[in-house]
């Protein structure tokens, strides 16, 4: 079976009170939406009693004594090796909060069919009608025979990194939560490429992230291990450093490998001479803390709907300046990086996904725009028809390196 990008809506029909007009009559996304955004379809024939006896039984069993046997060969003769769990609970959901797991659904049929359409991958959304860490990776673990990867979606922090890591001491198959991993390597490729272009290696540059959620935690892990020359990450109390006393444990984390440079004080303060903003948090920053920052600064202001520096604002001191947003030259878009991911770890049946194969994410995605580098182009777009493959390529290259691919 394979995950079809179609809608199947109908033309009409009527809201839950019954006899009003139905909301997609005036709304376009509304009438986008009716019936799900996403199918699926089957891969072979079931025309007559021979194909049926084939796909189903009494052929099927013989496939299923031989995985009995030999349980490597589900991967070969199921859909598992090329699916993945699109997983949340629905506490964290694209910018609306804890909105619980139905009303996230949209969103995850959504991450699915970017999946299928930028990756080739097959996706299936489950949201999870619980919010329990126990409850969640066994339920998870549970649901893992039936797919070769697992993306966890709009979990909120400080959960998901818990989450994640607890399932992936548990499965065998990649296991990779998006809004950590999946913005870290393209906002990396994104400052590689900016560097690139203002003629500086990233070793000599200082970062400030804003907020220090799941995307700020993976995105100042990812900056350090790629060799960027120094980080300081802020919460809503100011810049998160070892003589804070009301840190988490995930924080204190964070406060013992970045900010080498003993920066304290308020997320302004640290701006004061940095070369690169990163805002993953919301929220806005004053002018005044923009115009602080070094000559040639790069403002990455993710954000959405509304960047914590308005372009217009931030291309008044910054060099290059990134968004979350399309309507903006610069979009940090994770698109660009989790179906590459997913498609090359599968691709050589990857036990994890490696740190290696996120920079070596990062690196072919910056790659892409090549000689096209320019101030407004430091990140290629998601249909740039390279990016994948690109990205594909790479991660199963690195999985082989790191001895985490089974083929």
């Amino acid at each position: 079976m394979a995950a079809e990008i179609v809608n199947p809506r109908s033309d009409t029909g009527t809201d839950q009170d019954g006899g009003a007009e139905p909301l997609d009559s005036f709304d376009p996304v509304f009438a986008l939406h009716r019936g799900g955004k996403m199918a699926v379809q089957a891969t072979v024939p079931v025309r007559d009693k021979d194909d049926l006896s084939l796909a189903y039984t009494p052929g099927v069993a013989r496939v299923c004594t031989a995985i009995a046997e030999q349980p490597e060969l589900v991967n070969d003769y199921t859909w598992k090796s090329s699916v993945v769990a699109v997983v949340t609970d629905g506490t964290a959901v694209l910018g609306l909060g804890d909105i619980g797991p139905q009303a996230s659904l949209p969103v995850m049929e959504g991450k699915a069919i970017l999946f299928k359409q930028f990756g080739g991958v097959d996706a299936v959304p489950i949201a999870l009608d619980c919010t329990d860490v126990d409850e969640i990776v066994e339920t998870v673990v549970r649901l893992a025979p039936s797919f070769g990867g697992v993306n966890l979606e709009d979990i909120s922090a400080p959960r998901c990194f818990e989450i994640e890591r607890r399932l992936q001491e548990r499965l065998d198959i990649p296991v990779f939560h998006d809004d950590q991993h999946g913005t870290a390597v393209v906002t990396l490729a994104a400052l590689r490429n900016a560097a690139r272009l203002s003629g500086r290696e990233i070793g000599q540059l200082r970062a400030v992230i804003s907020g220090a959620g799941a995307a700020g935690v993976a995105i100042a892990k990812m900056l350090i291990e790629a060799g960027v020359g120094d980080v300081a990450v802020a919460d809503r109390k100011g810049v998160v450093s070892a003589d804070r006393a009301d840190l988490t444990p995930v924080k204190r984390e964070v406060a013992g490998f970045t900010n080498k440079a003993g920066i304290s004080g308020t997320l302004e303060d640290a701006l004061k001479g940095a070369d690169v903003f990163i805002g993953v948090s919301g929220g806005t920053v004053p002018e005044e803390a923009v115009a602080s920052m070094a000559e040639g600064a790069f403002v990455f202001a993710m954000a959405n709907p509304n960047p914590e520096v308005h372009p217009d604002v931030a291309h008044k001191y910054a060099a290059v300046v990134a968004t979350g947003r399309s309507d903006f030259p610069n979009q940090i878009n994770n698109v660009l990086a989790f179906p590459g991911i997913f498609a090359g770890a599968l691709q050589v049946r990857a036990t994890r996904i490696t740190e290696g194969m996120k920079i070596a994410a990062a690196e072919a995605l910056a790659a892409v725009v090549g000689d096209d580098l320019a101030a407004d182009y430091v990140i290629p777009s998601p249909f740039d028809e390279r990016v994948a493959p690109a990205v594909t390529a790479a991660v199963a290259a690195a999985a082989r390196a790191e001895g985490v691919a089974r083929r």
